[in-house]
């Protein structure tokens, strides 16, 4: 081989080594931009407000570590006890837990516009809620539609949206009628949870109420023009006496989880995503074995986002309750309790990568961050604490 031919091979060579070099970069700096676009999660917190609360509260979660930073007043609005996302991300809308609005025995729902970096809100408009105390809501897929539950009133109602993400005014509204077995707490109907069905986004969305005074799940259809009308079957039955609050689907669509207020327990359905008939399966305590149900009831139910895991909240006992799902039957094992190192737990959240749990104790003023564990389910303390006054209500909104 010639000299000229040598050092031909030698650039080649060079010039192979550089490029190897230089196809190693990118891969490493598209790992590190994944790592820094994981970025912070942003959180709002409803609550009650008071001398210490003045509404609604946000605050940034990192996602690699659990800590938080310190809560800022996002909008001034009165008792935002519930919170709900529009899909877009663009839009916050808060029932305002309150008995009277604009002269009439009628909470409120309020609609925010997501304004600012730092997660202010900017009010679009208010309607009344169609009953006394409205204590939950929900925004359907589609974007279309706000649901609220009225509590106080035993009553629902549908909000049409506008392209704004501001409220038209209310199209339907359905007062429940009847009681149950325990006549001081279920002496009429109260609405406390609704929520749509999984899978059934378009037009006649499934809407699922539980009513804690009837000891029921009722079912309703949501038609494209926004008005509830009545599922057949209506409804699904709870144990008598338990008080269902919240509800919550498994991952597959085919069960539903309800945590039940006055029973301190869970009652696990299957459901057909066809008719929504439910079916009870097991009605389980959530309380450890030996301990007095006096004093206690649970407030808020979820599933994990790996559909592996249910947690429930016990307020008086003050610790969330782990279950492990079965996948095939649906059916839940008592998997431990954790305390939430704070007084009345009303609700919690699981942050959409599933690593993190934040219990809001109401009565300590409190935020408490929990590390979820992957395997098992069980829940650690990180150490983060966050003063926030009078929290009820978790919602995520990631960036």
């Amino acid at each position: 081989m010639t000299l000229a031919s040598r050092l031909a091979t030698a650039l080649l060579l060079l010039a192979s080594l550089a490029g190897c070099q230089q196809s190693d970069t990118p891969k490493t700096k598209t790992r590190t931009e994944a790592a820094a676009n994981s970025g912070p999660v942003r959180i709002y917190i409803g609550t009650y407000t008071n001398a210490k609360s003045k509404g609604v509260y946000a605050m940034d979660l990192d996602a690699r570590t659990g800590s938080l930073t310190a809560p800022r007043l996002a909008a001034a609005t009165p008792s935002p006890s519930f919170l709900a996302l529009h899909p877009n991300k663009g839009f916050l809308y808060a029932v305002n837990e309150v008995d009277t609005f604009d002269g009439q025995k009628t909470g409120s729902v309020t609609a925010f516009e997501i304004a600012g970096n730092d997660g202010s809100l900017r009010q679009l408009n208010q309607q009344p809620s169609g009953g006394a105390g409205p204590c939950h809501l929900e925004v359907d897929p589609t974007g279309h539609t706000v649901l609220v539950a009225n509590y106080g009133a035993g009553s629902i109602e549908s909000v049409p949206l506008n392209a704004d993400g501001s409220m038209k005014a209310p199209s339907s509204q359905i007062q429940h009628q009847g009681s149950s077995v325990d006549r001081s707490r279920q002496e009429g109907p109260h609405a406390h949870c609704i929520t749509v069905a999984p899978g059934s986004a378009g037009s006649n969305e499934r809407v699922l109420v539980a009513d804690l005074g009837l000891d029921k799940i009722l079912l309703y259809r949501l038609g494209e023009d926004g008005k509830l009308s009545p599922n057949e079957p209506p409804s699904g039955s709870a144990p008598a006496g338990a008080g269902p609050r919240h509800i919550a689907f498994g991952r597959s669509g085919r069960f539903v989880y309800v945590n039940n207020e006055m029973g301190s327990s869970v009652t696990a359905y299957s459901y057909d995503p066809g008719s929504g008939a439910m079916t009870q399966l097991q009605t389980l305590s959530t309380l450890p074995a030996g301990a007095d149900k006096k004093g206690n009831s649970t407030a808020e139910i979820a599933v994990h986002p790996s559909g592996k895991f249910c947690y429930v909240s016990n307020r008086g006992h003050n610790s969330v309750a782990v279950f492990k799902v079965d996948p095939q039957t649906g059916k839940l094992t008592a998997a431990g309790h954790t305390p939430t190192g704070g007084k009345t737990p009303r609700s919690f959240g699981i942050d959409p990568s599933g690593q993190f749990l934040l219990a809001a104790n109401q009565d300590s003023d409190t935020v408490v961050v929990f590390r979820i564990d992957q395997g098992s389910g069980a829940l650690t303390p990180t150490g983060t604490v966050a003063n926030v006054p009078t929290p009820v209500c978790v919602t995520f909104l990631p960036r």
